[in-house]
């Protein structure tokens, strides 16, 4: 029996791909649109109409302002993202983002206004600072999963709670925070002084906040270390089998201590934006929730640097644009929670039917090439 000709091997191949790319992009598709579906059925069960709230959230995000805002939004929940994803590679479920974002930001805001150095000096040193603390506070759940056996999942969710009231031990009047004065009843530390601040990029529409540039680079470190380092090859072996990657001589406990400090220190970065270009000091209004909006985003961009920059976007213009949507028409703005809710859950059914016809187009395919050969092979039998 003759082989394929080249030519026939290379359209098989860019068939193939093809198909994996449609696969891989029909899953969040999917999800988004089963969302949208749903929000608009609710939407119009409350009396609203849904094809006005879409109008609204798409006017506002055509517009300059909008734009900014979404971005300069897109660029915390990447980082958030890029923290969770980062554990999910080597299957560690990294709960705590939260907690460690948190603690990191308030250490940093309170070095940056103790300390004031050149702005070239003072802003590696806060960003330093940021993933030290995030990713220490990250590896006492690896060294508890190590060397004690306790699931990450539960270490981290318990060591949120403790940041909360580690942060509440350390945010009072004569420690991070200044001394009481006056009536203000306001507690959070001084003001990072000026060097610390970021650069932002002027445009109509408002500031863009040059931390853009700092997601940009951990996404292509994130991707650089996974495909082209030993380190990468060995935390995605290890991921995928504990066993085989031992038999490898892989060092797994150094590989689960090592990951969950490097997903801490990336989410030290989180709050960092937010610190050192809009309010410039930590406070008890600190933005909260972000640690549990990147799991969400790092599962709807299938924890891919790229998917997970679409998945950022998509949930900074909800966001975004669903403030909106009380201001102009009176919708509830609780709709834009719920389709956040919908789009992770649609992700799971939706991810889990594209897995399950994958599966089916791949039996097909093995099927058809048996069939093919088992012809060939009759053929060339009857022939001889």
């Amino acid at each position: 029996m003759t082989s394929p000709n080249p030519a026939a091997k290379r359209s098989l191949a860019q068939r193939i791909s093809g198909e994996r790319i449609v696969l891989a992009l029909a899953a969040p598709v999917l999800a988004v649109v089963l969302s949208v579906a749903i929000c608009s059925v609710l939407l119009a069960t409350s009396g609203k109409n849904p094809f006005d709230a879409w109008n609204v959230m798409i006017t506002y995000a055509t517009k300059s302002d909008g734009q900014v805002l979404i971005l300069n939004r897109a660029t915390t929940y990447y980082l958030a993202a890029a923290a969770a994803a980062f554990g999910f590679r080597m299957n560690l479920f990294n709960i705590g983002v939260e907690g460690q974002y948190r603690i990191a930001a308030l250490f940093a805001a309170f070095v940056g206004s103790q300390i004031d150095l050149p702005a070239i000096i003072q802003i590696p040193l806060l960003l330093v600072v940021a993933m030290l603390v995030g990713g220490l506070y990250a590896s006492v759940a690896g060294l508890l999963k190590v060397y004690r056996g306790v699931s990450e999942v539960i270490s981290t969710i318990m060591l949120n709670s403790i940041s909360v009231a580690i942060v509440g031990l350390l945010l009072v009047p004569g420690i991070f925070a200044p001394k009481a004065s006056g009536t203000s009843n306001s507690i959070q530390t001084d003001p990072v002084s000026d060097s610390s601040h970021f650069f932002s990029i002027p445009t109509a529409g408002g500031d863009l906040w040059g931390f853009i540039f700092v997601a940009a680079l951990v996404g292509v470190l994130f991707q650089f270390t996974l495909t082209r380092t030993r380190f990468g090859f060995d935390l995605r072996a290890t991921g995928r089998s504990e066993s085989a990657a031992t038999a490898s001589g892989v060092n797994v406990k150094r590989m689960v201590i090592i990951s969950m400090a490097v997903s801490g220190a990336i989410a030290g970065l989180i709050g960092l934006p937010e610190l050192l270009q809009n309010s410039y000091y930590y406070g008890q209004s600190f933005q909260s929730g972000l640690g549990f909006l990147g799991i969400a985003i790092a599962l709807l961009g299938r924890n891919s640097p790229i998917g997970m920059a679409f998945a950022a976007l998509l949930f900074a213009f909800l966001d975004s644009t669903g403030s909106q949507l009380p201001l102009q028409g009176g919708f509830p703005f609780e709709i834009v929670a719920v389709m956040q809710g919908t789009i992770v859950i649609c992700v799971v059914v939706a991810y889990e039917l594209v897995r399950r016809y994958g599966l089916k187009r791949q039996q097909q395919k093995v099927g058809a090439q048996l069939a093919a050969q088992l012809a060939a092979t009759e053929k060339k039998e009857v022939s001889a």
